[in-house]
């Protein structure tokens, strides 16, 4: 059952302290916590070995707070402003006291993680803005995993792929066994303690459209296709308490030429704020320069998916072309704005109109990509508060957007020891979680960028290490 680093797999060899379903950042945070704490560890990772990790592998970068400048980040982030920043994303849905633990725990794990063999890189700048928050992975969330995995298999932790958990042997909130399908077998596997890191539903397009309708069928999947909510789901049947609302999603923009899974980093747009968004009536529908594109990136899959038909256009000029990181996919273009319609599929008079009248709109202003500018526009509903520019400059150029959902918000209920909570308010007993399984007892709606790998890494620790200490009781 255990997957070697040669590739050699041999059969379990329990009894487990300690069982981690989930393959990802927080999955193998977890497992080396439980294993520097002596217990006896074995990872399920329902994919095969090459699409390991969940989402993780398609990350960047982590928030943390820290209390001064380091050699990757440009100043401090103290626990206030990094909770302010929380509140201000999700308008005030979080568990207040779990969110500050998470954040005074994150300000010690940038150096626990490089204890586990990460390396991080200077951050990015640019419209990112994320030189004093955010840390980012040297070689990205592929070459974290990487090292993850190294130290987890180095410390002894037995790692089982192509492992789909279908089966949670539960009793009154004590967990027993987890059936494992591993081919035409089922296998059960006993232990200690359990700590489920298993990702959200949002690959489960079915369960999506239970909260979203048939709209669910036009969104593109960012990460894994993994994901698809089978352990949550046995959790639920099994009285665990649930959190947050299962419509909400960390939800972006992302290039509606993507495929429908696994499309990544690299088909997310970060070109809004330099021009205005269009739904296929060439109707602008909500303020592109609201604030630093960070703490609004993740709006944008949400307003999308209210358009009709689940799709919308960027529309920007040459002067924009090179201020922001390319995307898989080049932007359509055209020599006139009638041109560019044409190409998109969009009526040539309206779009034209629409440009017009935000052009006339644009005050006098100075550009700055890096700040909250005074570029605005006046008269204009939506308007346009920041980075507000004339398109004029040809040739115009235009993406195609979709929906892109990375994770969704529906949740374990824990508390501060990552302990699951059970739906008559008692803790289980031996039941932990960590990740997007748990995240929306931080993120009741909205996101502000690299929280989620926070989110994974503290609770995978924390629970980690109380599974090792509840599986020596």
């Amino acid at each position: 059952m255990a997957a070697r680093e040669n590739g050699a797999e041999s059969g379990p060899r329990g009894p487990y302290d300690v069982l981690v379903i989930g393959g990802g950042n927080a999955a193998l945070c977890a497992a080396i916590s439980a294993s520097r704490d002596g217990a006896r560890v074995l990872v399920l990772e329902a994919a095969p070995r090459f699409y390991r990790g969940g989402n993780t592998r398609h990350t960047r970068n982590m928030r943390c707070a820290h209390d001064t400048a380091t050699e990757i980040l440009t100043g401090p982030y103290t626990e206030d402003e990094f909770f302010d920043d929380l509140l201000r994303v999700t308008g005030g849905q979080t568990d207040e006291e779990l969110a500050r633990h998470m954040i005074h725990e994150s300000k010690d794990m940038l150096n626990w993680i490089v204890e586990q063999g990460v390396r991080f890189q200077p951050s990015l700048g640019g419209t990112l803005s994320l030189g004093r928050t955010n840390s980012f992975f040297l070689g990205g969330g592929r070459s974290m995993l990487n090292a993850l995995y190294r130290t987890a298999e180095g410390l002894g932790v037995e790692v089982a792929y192509d492992s789909e958990v279908v089966g949670l042997d539960i009793d009154d909130g004590t967990f027993r066994a987890a059936t494992v399908r591993r081919g035409d077998a089922l296998v059960r596997i006993e232990a200690r303690a359990l700590v489920a890191a298993a990702g959200g539903f949002e690959a489960n397009i079915d369960w999506l459209k239970e909260g979203w309708g048939e709209v669910a069928e036009n969104f593109l999947i960012r990460g894994t296709p993994y994901n698809r909510g089978t352990v949550l789901k046995m959790l639920m049947a099994a009285g665990v308490e649930t959190i947050g609302d299962p419509t909400q999603c960390h939800a972006v923009a992302i290039d509606a030429r993507a495929p429908k899974f696994d499309g990544g980093i690299i088909t997310r747009l970060d070109c809004v704020v330099f021009g205005i968004v269009v739904n296929n009536r060439c109707e602008r529908f909500y303020d592109e320069g609201e604030d630093i594109w960070p703490k609004r990136y993740a709006i944008w899959g949400r307003l999308v998916a209210a358009q009709p038909d689940q799709i919308a256009y960027i529309i920007f000029d040459a002067r924009s072309l090179e201020l922001f990181m390319p995307s898989l996919f080049p932007p359509i273009s055209g020599a006139s704005i009638a041109e560019l319609a044409g190409k998109l599929g969009l009526d040539a008079e309206k779009l034209t109109a629409t440009v017009e009248g935000f052009n006339a709109a644009v005050q006098p202003g100075t550009f700055d990509d890096k700040t909250l500018d005074d570029c605005r526009t006046d008269g204009l509903s939506p308007p346009k508060t920041h980075w507000a520019r004339r398109i004029e400059t040809a040739p115009f150029y235009a993406y195609p957007v979709r929906p892109g959902i990375t994770f969704t918000y529906l949740a374990t209920k824990i508390d501060r020891e990552a302990r699951m909570r059970m739906a008559d308010g008692r803790p289980a007993r031996n039941m932990f979680a960590a990740g997007e399984i748990m995240a929306g007892n931080v993120l009741g709606r909205g996101y502000a960028a690299g929280i989620g790998m926070t989110i994974g890494s503290v609770f995978g620790r924390i629970a980690g290490r109380e599974a090792a200490s509840n599986a020596r009781q």
